[in-house]
């Protein structure tokens, strides 16, 4: 127990307990030196009080990264912390630079990624949640910073995961020093991908390759682990002076030999030996095979298979390992061959022989094993007979050969099947090393030891006793090394630490090892021996240790294991690590650190010359001798004497290297997840020194603080010293002296104290929160007390009032009867009196109404008879006047038939006019027909004649109106005399009398002139439709002219187009034949003569403006002959002279321009004039129709130098917005010559004949509405682009690509420092402020974030001032705060204390400030930057949220994320406030955050300001169990984020930004205008 530890009552506490090892509980009753605790399990148990430990009630229910931060450092304190870690899936936990991983028995993909690697890389020790990986980067660096080799010691019992850590390790080094995992390819895969092996990658390859070679060959099932390493490996990874691997070697220690011959139930041999029996048909047949069961060292046990396994695919699989290692074919079927001869061994029984102690092979089958045998290892049948049933014994004067019994016989093949597999799998490991090769320049490294830990079994043999030599060794080492860290902490913290003793385990090693000398001393003091005497016995004294004396014994042939074991007794009888069991004739017990042992030793003499004799090579190379056994004297070496110097040689090169230690934990051995066995952890603890690490600190100063934690836990002891304190040191000074503390020590950042102090602090700070809580439970009380008599004071009051109103409501209820009972007398005489009147009035009216009646229904019935008289007079004068309408209707129709027949008839001849002229269109339409088909040039022939006959056409349809406006005269002037004679026929009418009309029908007539009447309608019927077909006709042939126009259109423009092929090609002829010529000139002409005349015969040609070259009379010399006379080719060298001064000249305009355009000549109307002067030049050039040309190049290369200076943002902007600016024109203005629909760009000739003028009229006459576009043409043209124009705009795009990267990773860079400053609240005290009103921080927390606000600012301003197309700043700006939120994000999730309340409240206020300047930028240039962020803003709105424990998985995953998506969608324009989002974030997460993002959060949450609690463990559960059914899915599992650094934009994005038009006003640089070779800048 903690010294100074007096536990009183409501003291919490740890209790020893049978079934858990320590269980927590609260202290009910202290008397004397015994209390009585009442536990967690609801038991009360009462133990002495010095057998307890005290407990801290405030440790955070998920336990402490680094155990060292723990308040008490004891062993319930740390098995409390590493079961609630491990409850939260959190395995990796600090004991200061010790790591410790509590195997998950689980996939965790997500905690080894390469995302997790790169946050790893280069962060500090501590900084980031604990890991492998931060072991690793810590060895890495400090190698490389110190120039001191590392070693990194994994250990750990079977199961618990060393060999899964070691991999862990290694390929985190490989990822540092090879960096040669990428994309998610394994390292052999991209060796064996890739044709050009280099040294680094191979020696990678190889390192990691071995794994499987070695686990097949040293890794077996045991009851603990299916895939357990049984053999020690240290990995010595060597780098070179730049920190990359150069060379790599493995060290094999301690194979367990005794598993070839003896395997226990349920455990497994050695894989290979299955592996084989699984092998392809011909390699069984070969080996000659079969079931496992059927060999005797395979059936020892029931296990041949195991889950998930596949033994004929790992067979492959190793045989593929082995090619890669370097392992031949032949060298490879050697192997197998020794590894069946082994099993065939073992099918080897012996019975007695003929004489007495002899033995031989028991039956055939036997014989057959031993022949087999024999035969795989290629030696003599009968000399390994007697290898294995004889004995030979050499003396000094012969050689004596001894039968062995059938027992013996046994032993003696089991120990020839070890040492041959033991020797198989050195030189497994000896070729393994040879392939990787190792780096002799190497000056530093950093080895892996991957050793199994302490063992303890029923039977011990040999191997447990080197096993537990070693881990006694490494222990010792370990605890120098916890020891000397001790002292570089209070060294570096300049406390006094000298007294502080050391305790080690010298005594057990020398126990073992070391040499006794106790006899010479006793020699000197009592016979006063000679300096020669003592020489002498110096000389000749025998070792002591147990070591020595077993090699001693092994010298001697007679020596048995009851011998050995009696002289152990007589010469340790008195040691006190050593002693004998009971009733025990040959077992030893040695007492360890981590417990007792007994030890029981067998002695076997073997020789293996019949396997050196073998007639294979290979299997006589694997007993070799050895360069150190050839180099020693004796032939004499024992298997103790090699492995003490293989681990002498190991502890020299641990000790010349830095250590860092992984200690691995097993769980449980039921090897199950979520299975945490207190009693099997506790104990591995202590096996793997852990305890022993706790016992040395304890030893010191265990417990520290830092200062302001100290002040903020125990300020309330004595409040008065936090006034006038200048800072946090002298507080806690002053607390200390206040409180009467000795023995504690003031560092420079921490606080100090002795084991038993920190219990002793807060057992006053508990009395002093005792005293408080009496305090605020009186006042509490008081207040309770005061409330209720205030309460029924005013229910008395209130009572009282109740009972007066009811009396004074009775006195009214009374009142108010008396005065209801007159009201109700008066209205029922009221009643009565207005009812008698009402009956009287009634009978009054009934009277008058039927007197009334019977007048208005007389009056009725006259008025009826009135009206009547009326319709009948009507109707009869009606009949009347309509028999005069229908004979005036009759006259008027006989009129009109007569009329129309008349019309009609003139109507007929009109219309066979127009027939007639019908069949002259009809002819009209069949010539011009024929004259469109034989000749296309006459079509303005016949669109004279369309206009004839529209005009025709149109003469014709005024002659029909004007015949139809005749008509319509006629018409009125007939309907008009009708009217008349109606109108007078109404006169006579009313004059003449009635007079009884008589018809006079003429029938005859009348039928005539109907049927004549029908013949008309029917032939203005016919003409009719003659009419609608010949129009119908006319549309057709309309169309068909129309058409075969467009056909005529068309040929005409390929005629053009195939015209202007024609031209180009005879240009490249004459190119051709003018180089042609001056070639001709250069060779044929010895003497130039420089005639004018001459000269004026030889093709003129032209230098463009930009180095390259083209004709200029390419039409005249398209028409010279191919062949020129001597008399063309004498000017060649004036020619050449000539060609040279253009070209220098050019040469000087591209040099003015390169001159003029790295200065920065600004803008223009917002558009960089330089990007403008240089296309504008180009294009007047001709460069981009160039075959070749060097201003391209210059180009290239002016700007890759002008983009040299990085770190200047403002000259990165300016060039991104003229190359941007460039590539959006030359994107609009270049196509390639194999374009589609491409049109030539040179113009065309001019066409000869009547059909090409017409085509160039139609395309000559644009309308009014496209003068804008062709303005914008005028600047921005399409050309024809050859390849160096084509590969500029490629150079150019990727320019703007890496422009573009770079002010983004400046951007980042910056904000990059940061970030890890905003991640995490400033630390105060008492809330940062002291009594005396000053502050312990020195930033002020929004400090950081208005340092990324204004780092944003001022790039936002650079940009803007070199008008940077805003798609481009958008993009800069979405993947700059998707780099924050990453970087936020995966902090918060490796980094504990981030994850606290006060912590999201703090970057809950820098978000706002980003999102405030979200929108001040505006969606122009912040874009969807704001979108980027949710993440980390949904992780903060949950730090934020209370009452975290209230809240159910279902709510979470049912409830919470519909109302969360309308919020945000029905809110997502406007801008809220920062507490509305908050929830809404919250409600996101299951919605945006992954289950394994959310569980991270949940399990790392504490609350540093209110102690509220995370989720409750119901929903940890649910969300545990979908982790575990996501397990299979690596994509899932990872909850880190990972930073998209890629380019986001195509140039088509940038094409599609900007707009021709906006260059029409922009003007050339000002100072090319001066050149007159630029004059052509200023035209329009």
């Amino acid at each position: 127990m903690s010294a100074g530890f007096s536990p009183a009552v409501g003291s919490l506490v740890w209790v020893e307990d049978p079934e858990v090892t320590w269980i927590d509980g609260e202290v009910v009753e202290v008397k004397g030196n015994e209390i009585k605790v009442l536990c967690t399990s609801e038991k009360t148990v009462v133990v002495k009080a010095s057998n307890v430990y005290p407990k801290d009630a405030e440790a955070p229910q998920c336990g402490v990264d680094d155990m060292t931060k723990l308040a008490y450092l004891h062993e319930p304190g740390v098995l409390q912390n590493l079961k609630s870690r491990y409850d939260m899936n959190e395995i990796y936990t600090y004991t200061g630079n010790i790591l410790i991983a509590v195997n998950p028995f689980r996939r965790l993909p997500h905690l080894y990624d390469s995302h997790m690697m790169a946050q790893y890389k280069g962060a500090a020790f501590g900084e980031l949640s604990p890991h492998p990986f931060a072991v690793a980067d810590a060895a890495y660096r400090l190698m490389i910073n110190d120039g001191i080799s590392q070693s990194i010691l994994v250990s750990g019992e079977s199961g618990a995961g060393k060999t899964e850590s070691t991999k862990l390790l290694m390929r985190y080094l490989a990822y540092m020093g090879g960096r040669a995992v990428a994309e998610g390819r394994t390292v052999e895969q991209q060796v064996l991908e890739k044709f050009s092996f280099n040294a680094l990658f191979l020696v990678v390859a190889l390192c990691l390759q071995s794994n499987p070679v070695l686990e097949a060959f040293g890794n077996a099932k045991t009851v603990r682990n299916n895939n357990s390493s049984r053999f020690g490996k240290f990995v010595e990874i060597q780098f070179d002076k730049n920190g990359r691997i150069s060379g790599a070697a493995i060290r094999t220690y301690l194979l367990e030999r005794s598993r070839v011959c003896q395997v226990s139930d349920p455990e497994r041999n050695y894989h290979c030996f299955y592996m084989l029996c699984a092998a392809p048909p011909e390699d069984i047949k070969r080996f000659k095979l079969g079931n496992p069961r059927t060999f005797h060292y395979l059936n020892q046990s029931n296990c041949y298979e195991l889950d998930g396994i596949d033994d004929s695919k790992e067979y492959i699989a190793t045989r593929r390992a082995m090619d890669i290692v370097g392992i031949s074919s032949d060298e490879q079927d050697g192997i197998f061959r020794v590894v069946a001869a082994i099993l065939h061994l073992g099918n080897i029984e012996f019975t007695k022989g003929k004489e007495a102690d002899s033995s031989v092979p028991k039956d055939d089958k036997s014989w057959f094993h031993l022949r087999t045998a024999a035969e795989l290892l290629m030696c003599d049948v009968k000399a390994l007979e007697d290898s294995l049933c004889k004995r030979v014994i050499v003396t000094r004067d012969e050689t004596i050969t001894k039968w062995l019994d059938p027992e013996s016989a046994a032993i003696s093949r089991d120990a020839l099947a070890k040492i041959v597999y033991s020797r198989l799998f050195d030189w497994l490991v000896d070729k393994i090393n040879n392939s990787i090769g190792q780096d002799p320049d190497s000056k530093s490294l950093i080895g892996v030891l991957d050793i199994y830990g302490f063992e303890s079994f029923k039977t011990n043999s040999f191997e447990q006793f080197c096993i537990n030599l070693t881990n006694e060794k490494l222990q010792q080492h370990f605890n120098q090394h916890v020891f000397k860290m001790e002292q570089e902490e209070y060294t570096k913290e300049e406390i006094n630490w000298s007294y502080i003793e050391f305790v080690d385990n010298q005594d057990i090693l020398d126990l073992i090892e070391k040499w006794n000398c106790a006899n010479i001393i006793n020699e000197v003091k009592v016979k006063m021996i000679t300096y020669q005497q003592f020489c002498a016995l110096i000389i000749f004294q025998k070792p002591g240790g147990i070591i020595a004396l077993l090699d001693e014994a092994c010298m001697f042939p007679r020596s048995t294991h009851e011998t050995f074991a009696q002289k152990l007794y007589q010469t340790f009888k008195n040691h006190k690590r050593f002693s004998k069991p009971k009733l025990a004739r040959s077992d030893f017990t040695i007492c360890h650190y981590a417990g007792d042992v007994s030890i029981l030793f067998y002695f076997i003499f073997l020789f293996c010359i019949i396997i050196v004799a073998s007639k294979c090579s290979f299997v006589s190379s694997l007993f070799a001798p050895l360069a150190e056994e050839s180099s020693k004297t004796s032939k004499f070496s024992s298997i103790g004497a090699r492995f003490k110097q293989q681990l002498q040689a190991l502890l020299e090169t641990l000790s010349s290297t830095e250590p860092h230690y992984i200690r691995c934990v097993k769980p449980n051995n039921l090897l199950k997840p979520a299975i945490f066995e207190n009693t099997n952890v506790l104990q591995q603890l202590r096996c793997g020194g852990v305890m022993e690490a706790i016992r040395i600190s304890c030893a010191g100063y265990p417990t520290r603080k830092l200062f302001d934690e100290f002040v903020d836990r125990f300020s309330i002891l004595a409040p008065e010293v936090l006034v006038g304190s200048p800072d946090e040191v002298t507080a806690c000074k002053r607390l200390l002296e206040k409180v009467g503390l000795e023995g504690y020590q003031i560092g420079k950042t921490k606080v100090f104290l002795r084991a038993g102090q920190m219990a002793e602090l807060d057992a006053r700070r508990s009395e002093v929160l005792g005293r408080s809580a009496s305090i605020i439970q009186r006042k509490v009380r008081s207040y309770l007390a005061r409330r209720s008599f205030f309460w029924l004071r005013k229910s008395a009051i209130q009572i009282q009032a109740a009972c007066r109103g009811q009396l004074a409501r009775q006195v009214y209820e009374n009142m108010r009867r008396e005065a209801c009972s007159l009201r109700i007398q008066s209205n029922l005489r009221m009643y009565l009196a207005r009812k008698a009147y009402k009956d009287l009035c009634s009978s009054a009216v009934c009277i008058q109404t039927g007197m009334r009646g019977m007048a208005a229904r007389n009056e009725l019935r006259f008025s009826r008879q009135t009206r009547a008289a009326i319709i009948i007079q009507s109707q009869c004068r009606k009949y009347l006047a309509q028999l005069h309408y229908l004979k005036l209707k009759k006259a008027a129709i006989a009129t009109q038939c007569a009329w129309r027949g008349k019309v009609a008839r003139q109507e007929l001849r009109k219309l066979k006019m127009a027939a007639k002229e019908t069949g002259a269109l009809q002819a009209a339409k069949n010539k011009l027909e024929k004259q469109v088909e034989e000749l296309t040039w006459r079509l303005q022939l016949e669109k004279r004649m369309r206009v004839d006959m529209e005009e025709a056409k149109n003469q014709e349809n005024a002659k029909l109106q004007s015949a139809l406006q005749e008509m319509q005269i006629q018409f009125k002037e007939t309907k008009t005399n009708l009217m008349k004679e109606i109108e007078v026929a109404k006169k006579e009418s009313e004059n003449v009398p009635v007079i009884q009309e008589i018809p006079v029908v003429d029938h005859t007539m009348l039928e005539k002139l109907t049927s004549e009447n029908e013949n008309l309608k029917a032939l203005v019927n016919s003409l009719e439709k003659k009419i609608d077909e010949t129009e119908k006709k006319f549309e057709e042939t309309s169309k068909i002219s129309e058409e075969r126009l467009k056909q005529a259109l068309e040929a005409e423009s390929k005629m053009v187009q195939l015209k202007t092929a024609m031209h180009r090609l005879e240009e490249k002829f004459s190119d051709m034949e003018s180089e042609n010529q001056i070639l001709r000139h250069q060779t044929l002409l010895k003497t130039p003569l420089k005639k004018i005349s001459e000269y004026l015969l030889t093709p003129e040609t032209q230098g463009l403006e930009n180095g390259h070259h083209v004709n200029v009379n390419e039409e005249n010399r398209s028409n010279e002959p191919q062949s020129v006379t001597p008399v063309k080719k004498i000017g060649a060298e004036s020619d050449s002279k000539l060609r040279r001064s253009h070209i220098e000249h050019q040469h000087e305009n591209v040099d003015a321009l390169i001159n003029i355009v790295t200065k920065n000549i600004g803008f223009s109307h917002g558009k960089p004039v330089a990007a403008f002067t240089i296309y504008r030049c180009l294009l007047h050039w001709k460069s981009f129709e160039a075959e070749r040309t060097n201003v391209f190049d210059r180009l290239v290369q002016m700007i890759g130098s002008e983009i040299e200076n990085e770190e200047n943002n403002d000259h990165m902007a300016y060039w991104l917005s003229n190359t941007s600016t460039l590539l959006f024109l030359l994107q609009r203005s270049l196509k390639t010559a194999g374009a589609s629909g491409a049109t030539p760009h040179k113009k065309p000739p001019t066409a000869t004949s009547l059909f090409g003028r017409m085509t160039m009229g139609f395309r000559s006459s644009p309308s009014s509405s496209n003068l804008p576009a062709a303005a914008a043409l005028a600047v921005v043209r399409q050309v024809e682009a050859k390849y160096p124009a084509l590969l500029f705009k490629q150079q150019l795009a990727a320019y703007v690509e890496k422009i573009y990267g770079i002010i983004r990773d400046n951007l980042k860079k910056e904000l990059s420092s940061l970030l890890s400053l905003c991640i995490q609240a400033p630390r105060t005290s008492k809330g940062g402020v002291l009594r005396s009103g000053r502050s312990f921080g020195k930033d002020s927390p929004s400090s950081h974030w208005q340092s990324i606000i204004d780092s944003l600012n001022t790039l936002l301003s650079t940009l803007k001032q070199n008008f940077v197309p805003p798609v481009l700043v958008q993009k800069i700006y979405t993947q700059t705060f998707s780099y924050i939120n990453v970087q936020l994000f995966n902090s918060l999730l490796l980094r504990r204390e981030c994850c606290t309340f006060s912590n999201g409240e703090y970057v809950k206020s820098g978000l706002a400030e980003l999102e405030q300047w979200c929108c001040q930028a505006k969606d122009e240039y912040a874009g969807s930057s704001w979108d980027e962020l949710k993440h980390i803003r949904q992780a903060v709105g949950f730090l934020v949220i209370h009452q975290k424990y209230r809240i159910s998985y279902d709510e979470i995953t049912n409830d919470l994320c519909p109302v969360s998506l309308s919020l945000c969608l029905s809110y997502k324009s406007s801008v809220l406030k920062w507490k509305f989002r908050l929830v809404t974030c919250f409600e996101l997460c299951m919605w945006i955050l992954s289950v394994q993002q959310l569980y991270r959060i949940c399990t790392l949450y504490w609350d540093d300001n209110y102690n509220t609690r995370s989720v409750s463990t119901q929903v940890i559960s649910s969300m545990r169990i979908l982790m575990t059914e996501d397990s299979n899915d690596a994509a899932s599992n990872s909850f880190l984020l990972d930073d998209n650094s890629s380019i986001p934009f195509s140039v088509d994005d940038l094409s599609n930004s900007l707009q021709e038009k906006d260059f029409m006003d922009v003007k050339p640089a000002e100072e090319l205008l001066e050149n007159p070779a630029f004059q052509f800048l200023q035209e329009v």
